[in-house]
């Protein structure tokens, strides 16, 4: 399974403040731009063209094997606008490392043989059923698409595992049984659902999202409670679907998000998940930033500095020496923690 599935073990005390060992998750943002234009992310939005050259991979070959890396996951923008996707996948693959995908979808009919050869695990963006998901895309066709990839990429591997993941919003918060059907339809593994972040600089926000922003992606205190409703109707009719893992997360674990929108109006106080994302990943951006996550600020560059030195450089440190994920505002309005045993033979999200 991918990193973006849940797992848990909590890191001892020593590990919270020494230096990185094992580090088996990476995420790398291998291109700027996105071929969708999301109403809850601003990616989108960015005018320059720019993508990891896999060059600049090649001096941290030996970081890789002395943190252990056993997973990339690859993301943006959108990872299959990269014009030497080949290369970079081969270049982890040679190392053993296992290939995620994390895509749009759109490109998937067009890149189906490379993509069915190339990666272990594909996660797709599926925010909704047909119109649902076009509307919040704001890409006419934009279902379709991703139906008929999926289709040309199982003709190339039919046993490659690929998901899906929803964003719960405005627009798509009564329509989550839909979307689990159009998962099913499209003949999907699995479907997670997360909630919409609201309050980060993350996605290429140079800035907090302005409270009218918030309120178009946000839920209502009316909405909220019809969300409420969907997901004990998706507990209740869908059994079978959490007993087979087919919707990754448990009944207690969904009714969170209704929470986290409720924690955004004030009704309740934030509470952060239980997370060690600091401590067994990171993510690489396309400037050569090295963050703890997604939404942490970047504990610097690995541009002129090997990775393994960044990662286990005086700021990273000093960061998870100070960082208690239960008090730190940042954590406490997370909607993307990750939670990952580094025993485990199959690290999951």
């Amino acid at each position: 399974m991918s990193v973006l599935h849940e797992v848990s073990t909590p890191q001892s005390i020593t590990s919270l403040v020494s230096a990185i060992t094992n580090m088996p998750i990476l995420i790398l943002n291998v291109h700027s731009l996105c071929n969708c234009r999301c109403v809850m992310c601003d990616i989108w939005k960015r005018d320059t063209r720019e993508q990891i050259q896999v060059e600049n991979l090649e001096r941290h070959r030996l970081s890789l094997q002395n943190l252990g890396v056993r997973q990339v996951v690859l993301t943006g923008g959108e990872p299959l606008l990269h014009n030497d996707l080949a290369a970079l996948c081969t270049f982890f693959r040679d190392q053993g490392i296992r290939l995620t995908l994390l895509t749009t979808g759109l490109l998937l009919f067009k890149r189906a043989n490379e993509v069915a050869n190339l990666f272990d695990d594909i996660i797709i963006s599926l925010d909704g059923p047909r119109q649902v998901h076009d509307n919040i895309r704001k890409v006419g066709g934009a279902f379709d698409l991703i139906d008929k990839g999926i289709a040309a990429v199982r003709q190339y591997n039919p046993y490659l595992p690929i998901t899906c993941r929803t964003t719960v919003q405005k627009a798509n918060h009564n329509h989550l049984r839909e979307t689990v059907n159009a998962a099913k339809a499209m003949g999907l593994n699995s479907i997670s659902f997360l909630a919409a972040d609201l309050t980060s600089e993350a996605f290429n926000r140079p800035l907090v999202w302005p409270i009218e922003r918030q309120s178009q992606i946000g839920l209502s205190a009316d909405e909220i409670t019809v969300l409420e409703v969907e997901i004990e109707h998706l507990i209740l009719e869908y059994r079978v679907d959490f007993d087979q893992r087919f919707i990754v997360e448990s009944a207690a674990k969904l009714r969170k998000i209704s929470r986290r929108f409720r924690e955004h109006l004030g009704q309740l106080s934030p509470k952060a998940p239980v997370c060690n994302a600091p401590w067994v990943s990171a993510v690489l951006e396309i400037d050569g930033a090295v963050r703890p996550c997604f939404f942490h600020n970047s504990i610097g560059n690995m541009t002129h500095s090997a990775l393994e030195d960044v990662v286990n450089g005086k700021v990273a440190k000093e960061f998870r020496a100070s960082l208690n994920v239960e008090t730190n505002p940042i954590c406490q309005r997370c909607v993307c923690s990750l939670n990952y045993s580094t025993v485990s033979d199959n690290p999951t999200n």
